[in-house]
Formats: structure tokens, C-alpha cells, sequence
């Protein structure tokens, strides 16, 4: 998959909040369908996607929520990480990122109603509530990556710097 994308509909002439925001932002991007097992085990959504779509894991990107704790201030928000499946999430380098003392991870329900997408689906764009969101920095060590296009067994495959400026994200080394 070396070609450059281009826009495609989903074959139900519908689409979920994240192809909806991409349309709406014109950037070039391709819709890849694939059976998603029931269970993923220990694999996890993101891995079992790279296994169906026949890419590397260092190309698929799963997008995770953290709880942030502001220095000093004590109070508290959530961030938007995005990294290789292939990899987790640093949550030091994540507060790092955002310039905060701590970072925890979210509770998957707390994501869930945040985002309005299922784990396993959340997609990075058209979240019910927008928030910072750092993306690792080998998004673009590749021509394209994959990331959920806002269900399961529905990803987005898209240049590292769209997804980047898109969700106007900071580009940050947050992989452990």
C-alpha cells in the first residue's frame, strides 16, 4: 500500500463522525473494512487490525485517553496519545508532552462516553469532546499509517502529517 491516498465513502453511502471530520477537512485519506474477531485475546483490537489489513503493526496507530493531572494546579483533564500498536504508551513522555505533572490512564467507560466510540473503535478524529492530542513521532517515518475510523473493523489509512495537522496534535516521542 504505497500509493498515496485517496478520498473514498464508505460503501454504505453513511459514514462515522471520524469520516465525517475528514471529508469536512478535505485531506486525502482510504476507508479499509475487515472482519474483527468477536474476542482479541491478548492481541488487542489494534494488532488483531494489523493482522486482518496485512500491514506492519508499526503502521497501525491505536488512540488512547489519559487522565492529566496539571502541575501545581491540581486539577485535572484528559488528553488524546496516539501510538504504534507495536509499542504502549510512555505516560511520563505523555505528561512530558503536555506539560503536565502526571498522566494515568482512563477508565475504557470514561473513554468511551468521551469520545462516543466503543474501545476498540475510538478513533482519533470527530470525538464528542475535543482535547490536546500528542501523536507519536514515527507517524511519519511512514508514507501512510492506519488508524480506527470510529468502529470496529473500519480503519483509516492516512498520511502521518494529515493526522497530525488535522488534529492540530503535537508530534512527540511517547512510545515506551
Amino acid at each position: 500500500m504505497s500509493k498515496s491516498p485517496t478520498p473514498k465513502r464508505p460503501s454504505s453511502g453513511g459514514g462515522t463522525p471520524a469520516i465525517l471530520a475528514l471529508e469536512r477537512a478535505g485531506v486525502p485519506f482510504v476507508i479499509h473494512q475487515f472482519d474483527h474477531p468477536a474476542t482479541t485475546g491478548d492481541i488487542g483490537y489494534g494488532k488483531a487490525a494489523a493482522n486482518a489489513l496485512g500491514v506492519d503493526e508499526s503502521r497501525v496507530f491505536k488512540t488512547l485517553l489519559v487522565e492529566i493531572n496539571d502541575s501545581g494546579s491540581g486539577s485535572h483533564r484528559h488528553a488524546v496519545g496516539i501510538v504504534p500498536v507495536s509499542g504502549s504508551l510512555s505516560l511520563k513522555a505523555m505528561a512530558i508532552a503536555v506539560g503536565a505533572k502526571r498522566a494515568d490512564m482512563m477508565a475504557p467507560a470514561v473513554a468511551e462516553r468521551l469520545t462516543g466510540y466503543v474501545v476498540g473503535g475510538i478513533s482519533p478524529f470527530g470525538q464528542k469532546k475535543s482535547s490536546v492530542t500528542v501523536i507519536d513521532v514515527s507517524a511519519t517515518a511512514h508514507p501512510t499509517i492506519f488508524v480506527s475510523g470510529g468502529k470496529r473493523g473500519l480503519d483509516i489509512e492516512i498520511a502521518g502529517a494529515d493526522l497530525i495537522s488535522v488534529l492540530d496534535a503535537i508530534s512527540a516521542p511517547i512510545v515506551a
